[in-house]
């Protein structure tokens, strides 16, 4: 089936069942705890390399209970965040994959106090961690805070333009972050366009982190679509049990499938 690009976790009977759909991509969302064992990363990506399938990674969200936060100020979670992008650089560069990560997630101290100055100190810490390799990481939008389109408005000019910063736009993120505008969501998809390299395509309601199948939401996606054809995006849809059966995926991959994409792309450098 065509667009069939899928997430999962570490699991082989998750990655087995993902794999019985013929893939184009999997993405390994990882826990803290899974970063012991390199050796099983490892040898996941190698499986989908063996079966024609990129890889990507998902930087853990959580460490200890705590969800992540570059700029955190619990040291704990700072030194994490740093030996963990250190540890999936490396494995990323050796096995060819690619890894996406939060500069933070809601909730932390990244989500207050949205100002130029705290945008641009964000933007040096996430200087650092590209210095362990600039090919690996895509980052990944919030829904609120220093690192979300529709909560500063330094975003762009202060940290991605001087970085260059190579992105992953999650669609229902900035689609919340803007309440559920698609205007907004339509400049946003222009102006990252240069620096984006994938995409997490999923539904919202536009009002809260809702994670809907493809069609479930008020996402316009056929205004949508010609910004991510050509390029890497997976469907992340939020699964029921243990998450071994990846349905609502596939049905999203159908349903993008047969989506007429609207209007012609324009860059906004």
């Amino acid at each position: 089936m065509k667009f069939m690009r899928l997430k999962g976790n570490l699991e082989q009977s998750n990655l087995d069942n993902r794999l019985g759909y013929d893939p184009d991509i999997i993405e390994f969302y990882l826990s803290d705890r899974d970063l012991q064992d390199p050796e099983l990363i490892r040898d996941r990506i190698r499986q989908l390399h063996d079966r024609g399938v990129k890889p990507y990674l998902h930087h853990p969200p959580q460490h200890q209970g705590e969800y992540l936060d570059i700029v955190s100020g619990n040291p704990n979670v700072r030194r994490f965040y740093h030996e963990s992008c250190e540890l999936l650089a490396r494995i990323c560069m050796e096995e060819r994959a690619k890894c996406v990560v939060h500069a933070h997630y809601v909730h932390t101290d990244s989500c207050s106090n949205v100002t130029r100055e705290r945008t641009v100190f964000l933007r040096e810490e996430i200087r650092k961690v590209m210095a362990y390799s600039r090919d690996v990481f895509v980052w990944e939008d919030s829904t609120e805070g220093l690192f979300s389109y529709g909560s500063n408005p330094y975003l762009m000019n202060e940290l991605i333009v001087p970085l260059a910063l190579p992105l992953i736009v999650d669609v229902s993120h900035t689609f919340i972050s803007f309440g559920g505008n698609n205007e907004r969501l339509r400049d946003v998809l222009e102006r990252t366009a240069p620096y984006a390299q994938y995409y997490h395509l999923v539904d919202s309601m536009g009002l809260v982190h809702d994670s809907l199948p493809l069609g479930a939401g008020r996402i316009d996606w056929g205004m949508v679509k010609p910004f991510v054809l050509g390029k890497d995006f997976i469907f992340e849809i939020t699964l029921s049990g243990d998450h071994s059966d990846c349905t609502p995926m596939v049905d999203s991959a159908l349903f993008f499938a047969n989506v007429e994409a609207e209007g012609q792309v324009t860059l906004t450098l």
